[in-house]
């Protein structure tokens, strides 16, 4: 179920140029210095139907909440995206959202310096300026509209992913507010941030998710919000929004 975007009004990004691009259930917010929807519908819509005909063909790729081992004849986005959630112990579609926002952002780079794309929970960042990235945990958290992280343009392309047991139309077992996971690939930043979320029942759960997370050299920084608690780990510095 399409659920409504709505703190994609709170953009305050006034360099880049903003435009959107949706097929079927895929919603992109992109940014970028030129606005390039028709390529990008073009290239999203190729990699949609070539991924919902692999799935038509193998529902258990698209069924499975354990690592699955793709088939031989699997498109090599298949594989990437077994590949990344298999590390981090989930199934393939985990890595689903934050495969197109990483794409899509790669795509756009062959056209310009800079972009951002922004695909519900999973964002893709390549700047040449520094940028804060909100972190959401939820109408009503304590840490509402309170919390950002800087993200240093020297350290992009970067991959920018979140999760939550209490938001969203993502499968989840946890019980986190919000789990955001910072990483080189936006791939394996999706996966992970499922996985560690589904970590999370208990407060206590939280130094334990983290200390878990430092095990995965990509993993460059965790933040963690339930409740009134919040924990983190990693290269990351957090500022008020």
């Amino acid at each position: 179920m399409y659920e409504p975007r709505f703190y994609r009004e709170r953009n305050a990004n006034n360099r880049l140029k903003r435009f959107n691009v949706t097929y079927k259930e895929t919603d992109l917010l992109i940014l970028a210095p030129l606005k390039l929807n028709e390529f990008c519908f073009t290239m999203v819509r190729k990699l949609r139907k070539k991924l919902d005909f692999y799935l038509e063909e193998n529902p258990l790729f698209r069924e499975a909440v354990k690592p699955l081992r793709p088939g031989p004849k699997a498109p090599r986005e298949a594989l990437e995206m077994a590949q990344y959630s298999a590390l981090m112990g989930v199934g393939p579609m985990a890595a689903v959202a934050g495969l197109f926002a990483e794409r899509t952002g790669q795509k756009v780079l062959e056209h310009t310096d800079e972009v951002i794309v922004e695909n519900g929970g999973d964002i893709f960042v390549s700047v040449k300026e520094d940028c804060r990235v909100g972190v959401y945990a939820g109408r009503g958290s304590a840490f509402e509209n309170r919390l950002a992280l800087k993200i240093r343009a020297e350290e992009t392309p970067l991959g920018i992913s979140s999760s939550s047991g209490k938001m969203g139309p993502s499968l989840n077992f946890g019980e986190a507010d919000s789990v955001t996971v910072l990483s080189p690939s936006t791939l394996l930043a999706d996966a992970a941030a499922t996985a560690i979320s589904n970590r999370i029942r208990e407060d206590e759960d939280i130094q334990l998710a983290l200390e878990w997370s430092k095990g995965f050299e990509d993993i460059k920084g965790v933040v963690i919000i339930k409740g009134d608690k919040v924990g983190f780990q990693g290269d990351i510095e957090i500022v008020k929004r």
